[in-house]
C-alpha cells in the first residue's frame, strides 16, 4: 500500500527522465552577486527583489525540461530553513515557518506559471542539523526525528509533494528524517554526500549507510540519492543490489574534496562536458537513475550536457 502510493505520488518513480536544478546557493553568489547569510538562499524570500531573484534562477532549469521534454522537480531553496540554521542568521520560529511557506508557494507559482513541462513534483529540501561536510554534533535517529519535524511538518502542511534531504553525512540523521517525513505523510528522498574514497563523512560505506536506513525504516525512504560529490569520487564503490535504491544524482562541479573546497575563495566550475559524460557512464552502474542535477559549482551548463550526453 505504501509503495502505491508513493508511486501515485511522485511520478519519477516510473523511470522517465526527470531533471532539477544545479547549485543554487554557488550560483546565486558566484555568478548572481548576492549574498546568501549561512549559504542560506531562503532568505532572499524576505523581500521583493531577493524572491524575483529566486525566480529567475530557475527559469533556465526549466527552459531545459521543456526542451527534453522531461519532468522536473522543483526543490525548494530550504535547504537551510529548519530552525538551528535559521536561529544564527536571526530567524524567529515565526519567521521560519513563513519562509518555508513562501519558498513551496513560490515553487507552486512556478508549476503554474510553467503548466507545458509536465509533470513537475514540488520538493521541500531539507538539509543537515549541522555542517554539511563536518558535524559536530551527531545526532541520533530520534533526535533527528525530533528537529527536522519542525520543518517537514511546514512543508508539508504548504503543499510539499516530498522532501528531499541533500547532503547528508550521517545515517542516524537520514533514520530521522525518513521518519519525520513519514509521520508528516511526505515521500522522502534521502541523499548522502560523499567524500574521496566513497565512504560518507563518518566513514560508513554508501551501501551500509542505504541498507541500514532501509532496514531502520522498513524501506520508507521512496528512493536515495548522492550529491555534493564528483563521479570520481564515488564510481569504484558502487555494485551490487543496493544501487537499484538510487535513482538521483546531483554531483559537484569539481572533482576537489569537502576540505578543499571549504578553503577556497573562487568557484571551481569544473568541466561541464566531461561531467555530462560521466554521468552517462553510470548508466550501468546505476540502472535506476533517473532524477539529474547538480551540486555545488554546477548551473543549467553542466545540467544540458548532462542531458546532452545521456541522449547519446
Amino acid at each position: 500500500m505504501q509503495e502505491a502510493q508513493e508511486e501515485a505520488a511522485l511520478p519519477q518513480l516510473s523511470g522517465e527522465l526527470f531533471l532539477t536544478d544545479g547549485g543554487i546557493e554557488t550560483t546565486l553568489i558566484f555568478h548572481g552577486g548576492l549574498d546568501l547569510p549561512e549559504f542560506a538562499a531562503f532568505d532572499l524570500l524576505k523581500d521583493d527583489e531577493g524572491t524575483e531573484a529566486l525566480r529567475r534562477y530557475y527559469l533556465p532549469y526549466l527552459d531545459l525540461a521543456r526542451e527534453q521534454g522531461a519532468g522536473f522537480v522543483l526543490e525548494a531553496p530550504t535547504w537551510r530553513a529548519s530552525p538551528d540554521w535559521a536561529a544564527r542568521i536571526g530567524y524567529s520560529a515565526e519567521q521560519l515557518e513563513t519562509a518555508n511557506r513562501d519558498a513551496i508557494g513560490l515553487m507552486a507559482e512556478l508549476r503554474d506559471e510553467h503548466g507545458d513541462v509536465r509533470p513537475m513534483v514540488i520538493s521541500g529540501c531539507v538539509g543537515p542539523q549541522d555542517d554539511g561536510y563536518d558535524p559536530q554534533r551527531l545526532l541520533s535517529a530520534d533526535e533527528a526525528a525530533e528537529y527536522h519535524s519542525t520543518q517537514i511538518g511546514t512543508l508539508a502542511d504548504a503543499g510539499a509533494d516530498m522532501v528531499a534531504a541533500l547532503t547528508l553525512t550521517y545515517v542516524e540523521e537520514a533514520i530521522g528524517i525518513a521518519r519525520a517525513a513519514e509521520a508528516a505523510g511526505l515521500p522522502a528522498a534521502i541523499s548522502f554526500t560523499l567524500e574521496t574514497d566513497g565512504r560518507l563523512p563518518s566513514g560508513q560505506p554508501l551501501s551500509a549507510a542505504i541498507e541500514v536506513a532501509d532496514a531502520a525504516t522498513a524501506g520508507a525512504p521512496a528512493y536515495y540519492m548522492i550529491n555534493c560529490a564528483h563521479p570520481t569520487h564515488f564510481e569504484s564503490v558502487l555494485g551490487g543490489s543496493w544501487t537499484t535504491r538510487i535513482r538521483g544524482l546531483r554531483a559537484n562541479a569539481s572533482t576537489k574534496s569537502h576540505a578543499e573546497l571549504d578553503e577556497s575563495d573562487e568557484l571551481d566550475d569544473g568541466d561541464p562536458v566531461d561531467l555530462g559524460v560521466r554521468y552517462a557512464a553510470l548508466r550501468d552502474r546505476l540502472p535506476q537513475l533517473n532524477v539529474l542535477g547538480g551540486c555545488c559549482g554546477t548551473d543549467d551548463r553542466h545540467v544540458r550536457e548532462i542531458c546532452r550526453a545521456r541522449a547519446a
